[in-house]
């Protein structure tokens, strides 16, 4: 039987060799060629911005062109789908986030990726909340203020966001639920819709990303009341968070994540994911980013899936206490 043991022995030992070696040398060979990076948004948006960013960065630790790639739709389920159907050889990356990967699922009947069993993660690179912002007209100086004002008047104040099920819609269905006040959603084709006509009084308030909001707080066409994150943007470091006003728990955050298609070999991931604790710590990264209001991010592949996994059972119960169904 010894001489059995030594023959199955020599036999795993030589599938796993098989195995490892084609995924070796991809590694010390990759990349040799230019890599896709897909942006699931339209140009100008975060999602854009924050892509070129990185991809001028990684291009020079990889050594090769990162293009990036508009691919928008479907709330971000084009980009996902194009990039989970790419081959899992590093030469195909996605830029995601926390509005398409947590947030589609309770808005799509269908959706046409799996996204726990289409891709691979990578790393996180960015998270941002938001700003709560009012029209300069509305007679609250405070979020203690506005809430008592709604609730004064239930019905009568509304909120426009970028979109039904996006985070600024999110965001303010969190802040219906957990001060208990009545007020409209009025929802917009994009956050910078919404933040206008906030600004031109058309609606009283709107929980926005920060790059559109910021230069209205600051010009004090918008009046700034708290922001969504549990710690204060570095931004706007003077508006306080929900939680410091009352709302200990809450916590309304966007992120977004580097991920490639299913299968793709541990050696790549790894080489990228250092890449990117290199791209991350670099000052023109964090002073870029803090521009737009996001925090640079990095983090194991695994951590990606974890934060998913945490996010979902929340977003959903936001998403049925609002009545949002799927469409």
């Amino acid at each position: 039987m010894r001489w059995m043991k030594k023959i199955i022995f020599s036999f795993v030992a030589l599938v796993y060799l098989t195995n490892l070696v084609p995924y070796q040398a991809q590694a010390q060979n990759y990349p040799n060629r230019p890599i896709k990076f897909i942006a699931p948004f339209p140009p100008g948006g975060t999602s854009d911005v924050l892509g070129r960013f990185i991809a001028q960065k990684l291009s020079e630790g990889l050594g090769q062109p990162v293009v990036l790639e508009n691919r928008p739709g479907a709330s971000g389920n084009i980009g996902h789908d194009l990039a989970a159907k790419a081959p899992a050889d590093g030469y195909t990356l996605l830029l995601s986030n926390s509005s398409t990967v947590v947030n589609n699922p309770f808005l799509f009947k269908q959706m046409p990726f799996d996204w726990y069993k289409d891709f691979t993660p990578i790393s996180m690179v960015a998270s941002a909340g938001q700003v709560l912002v009012v029209n300069p007209n509305v007679p609250a100086k405070s979020l203690t203020e506005l809430t008592n004002l709604i609730k004064a008047n239930p019905g009568k104040y509304n909120f426009g966001s970028g979109g039904k099920g996006i985070q600024s819609h999110i965001s303010g269905e969190m802040y219906k639920v957990a001060a208990g006040v009545d007020i409209v959603h009025i929802p917009y084709k994009g956050t910078g819709l919404a933040v206008a006509d906030a600004v031109a009084g058309q609606i009283q308030m709107v929980f926005s990303d920060m790059a559109p909001a910021v230069p209205f707080i600051k010009s004090n066409k918008l009046r700034a009341l708290a922001v969504t994150s549990l710690q204060r943007s570095s931004t706007i470091p003077d508006v306080p968070t929900m939680a410091e006003q009352g709302y200990p728990n809450f916590e309304a955050t966007a992120w977004w994540a580097i991920v490639g298609p299913k299968g793709l070999p541990a050696p790549i991931v790894e080489r990228i994911n250092f890449e990117l604790s290199k791209v991350m710590a670099t000052q023109e990264i964090k002073d870029a980013f803090e521009k737009l209001g996001v925090s640079p991010l990095y983090t194991k592949p695994e951590a990606v899936f974890e934060k998913s996994r945490a996010e979902s059972p929340i977003i959903g119960e936001v998403m049925k206490r609002a009545g949002i169904e799927k469409e």
